[in-house]
């Protein structure tokens, strides 16, 4: 071999030697980025479950994702986010069915009024035939939903004791944008307005809204126990909801990602559940300590009556009173 070709041979050696660990190190260090939206800070079940979720993929995926988890509602309410997850710029985060239900109008037969007895009975519906049915529509809609959470029931907030509903008659009430809140809180009299829950707690404090409902856990979560200190524990509906990722993000996935992602999520969501029931114990203690209270309603067959009229007339968009009566008897 001549000088020049050892030189050769060594160069390209040497290239090769060198080129081969910098791709080796390029590979293993592509870390992919899940922006997660979270409406509240990093002590409640909305975050946390985020948290774990990042702990549990971190264990079976080492270094392939990293969760920017940002709460606080920064990137907007749940309206605004999932449009942001539509577009791809954010690629996870939780919802409510009543935000995603103008994309998905089934998902309504989650919010019907006074149709679930409680947190087991919800579990069953989500869990069985129904449940696999709604995630695939909100496949559909680029919405991966992995799992369903349930955010607890949703009372009655106002500025001054109302345990009627003829006492809500004129009164403007903060609803989420959706037509069968709207449709709920007018069969008792009142003026609904669509108002995104980042802005309730300035609508309330103004004089925009005199009254909304919610959970008891965000109840705390936002403070408003300081703009209506009431709360009446109507337990009206069962705020159920998803955790879902980013239709455009999932695509992009291997099948082993895309399993390793299902079952933290899923794992999640049963972490969530589990939070929320601690939550609200906290939640309502913390509301209670700044002069929040907490009243009965009355004559509970006069809020079902106004509830049924809802039933009636979202049959049709939820697959019918047949199946909303075989939901209720579960």
């Amino acid at each position: 071999m001549s000088s020049i070709s050892r030189r050769l041979f060594v160069k390209s050696t040497m290239t090769a030697a060198l080129a081969a660990p910098f791709l080796a190190r390029s590979a293993a260090a592509k870390t992919t980025t899940i922006t997660v939206a979270s409406l509240l800070g990093e002590d409640k079940p909305e975050t946390k479950i985020w948290r774990f979720i990042a702990q549990q993929v971190e264990t079976k995926l080492p270094g392939r994702f990293r969760f920017n988890i940002v709460p606080n509602g920064a990137l907007g309410g749940e309206k605004e986010v999932a449009e942001a997850s539509r577009l791809g710029s954010v690629q996870a985060s939780l919802s409510t069915v009543s935000a995603l239900s103008g994309w998905v109008p089934e998902l309504q037969i989650l919010d019907l009024p006074f149709l679930f007895k409680d947190p087991a009975h919800l579990r069953r519906v989500v869990t069985g035939a129904t449940g696999s049915e709604l995630q695939a529509k909100l496949a559909k809609q680029n919405f991966i939903a992995s799992a369903f959470i349930d955010y607890g029931a949703r009372h009655l907030l106002t500025k001054e004791p109302i345990t009627s509903p003829d006492a809500l008659r004129g009164k403007r009430i903060r609803v989420i944008q959706s037509p069968l809140h709207t449709k709920l809180w007018s069969a008792y009299g009142a003026s609904p307005i669509g108002i995104p829950i980042t802005e309730t707690y300035n609508a309330l404090s103004t004089g925009v809204a005199d009254a909304m409902d919610l959970t008891k856990s965000a109840y705390a979560g936002f403070k408003l126990y300081e703009v209506v200190p009431y709360l009446t524990e109507t337990a009206h509906i069962r705020a159920s909801g998803v955790v879902y990722f980013a239709a455009s993000f999932w695509g992009g996935l291997s099948s082993e990602e895309q399993v390793v992602l299902t079952k933290a999520a899923q794992d999640g969501a049963e972490y969530f559940n589990r939070l929320i029931v601690e939550d609200e114990a906290r939640s309502m203690e913390q509301a209670a300590a700044k002069g929040g209270k907490v009243i009965q309603p009355e004559n509970l067959d006069a809020w079902r009556n106004g509830a049924r009229s809802v039933w009636n007339e979202f049959s049709a968009i939820v697959g019918g009173m047949q199946k909303i009566e075989a939901i209720a008897s579960a």
